[in-house]
């Protein structure tokens, strides 16, 4: 019994189409900002050059993570091929497409294509199912944590 199979697709993310990302963005995480106030860290906060700098990386692809011809969110991608850590950073749901098992399939997608070993990535301790997805995914705590304010910790995680 595992959780049904729907056809999630990762489709690189177009220069034009950077604006897009960056609505999505800020709308995806607006609910979490409103929560923990973390007004100098939430990419709901982002303006839209920090998307575009990140963008224009080498080491970066963004990605739509499409259901059927919906995108349903987006994924970010770090390989510096240096042997250093790849990373997610970020990965987001929109509202609508949340608890499908969306943001699973899209990371093990994006394992499939960069390999699956050697991951990190980070997340807010207090967001128990955003735990509970990456542990589930094979990544352990590294121990180290973040007190952002006196409501939100990161917890940073990784994948051997």
């Amino acid at each position: 019994m595992g959780e049904p199979r729907t056809n999630i697709k990762l489709k690189p993310v177009a220069r034009e189409d950077i604006e897009t990302v960056w609505k999505m963005q800020v709308e995806a995480f607006s609910g979490l900002l409103e929560k923990y106030q973390d007004f100098e860290t939430s990419p709901a906060t982002e303006d839209i050059d920090k998307v575009i700098a990140r963008y224009e990386q080498p080491w970066t692809t963004y990605y739509f993570i499409m259901s059927d011809d919906e995108k349903a969110g987006v994924i970010r991608v770090v390989d510096k091929k240096d042997g250093s850590r790849k990373r997610i950073s970020p990965v987001w749901i929109m509202q609508e497409y949340r608890n499908k098992g969306y943001a699973q399939q899209a990371i093990q997608e994006a394992e499939r294509i960069y390999g699956s070993d050697n991951w990190c990535l980070d997340t807010i301790l207090q967001e128990k199912g955003n735990l509970h997805l990456y542990e589930k995914l094979g990544y352990h705590r590294s121990g180290r944590i973040d007190r952002i304010n006196d409501r939100m910790d990161i917890v940073y995680y990784e994948k051997d």
